[in-house]
């Protein structure tokens, strides 16, 4: 029996609970658990990001160069197999929600072979999604 990889738990602000929770869940693909009046918890691809109520939140601090191509910072986000990266690109173009930084693939020949794209929330944290044709190969140089 394989064993089951941990969890990883991200608690951050949104300034809309019910929007951000529909963000993750309709858009997403993420399934929505406990909440609150003041949080809602949401199981993405198996890690635990609770939604915490803020206000005027501004996530974005600055960017930094990733091979070519300015990324916001912070952001958060899941890497997944390539094939299940393809369906996501292919729901969030179903479901009409703008990429921040469109679908693309990098590091083309090198070990850490990717998809990668960026989207936000309605808050705007920021979320990259990786896909890794061998996700063996994720740490190697």
């Amino acid at each position: 029996m394989m064993e089951k990889q941990p969890a990883f738990h991200l608690a951050f602000l949104v300034n809309d609970l019910e929007d951000a929770a529909d963000f993750y869940c309709r858009v997403l693909g993420a399934r929505r658990g406990r909440d609150a009046p003041n949080w809602v918890d949401v199981d993405l691809h198996g890690h635990q990001l609770s939604l915490h109520k803020g206000e005027d939140l501004t996530p974005i601090q600055g960017y930094s160069e990733v091979d070519g191509h300015p990324v916001p910072m912070p952001h958060f986000g899941v890497v997944l197999d390539f094939a299940t990266w393809e369906m996501l690109v292919e729901r969030i173009y179903e479901h009409d929600w703008p990429f921040l930084l469109k679908p693309r693939e990098r590091f083309v020949g090198q070990p850490a072979e990717q998809g990668t794209f960026f989207v936000q929330d309605p808050t705007g944290n920021t979320l990259e999604f990786k896909g890794l044709r061998e996700l063996h190969r994720i740490f190697e140089v």
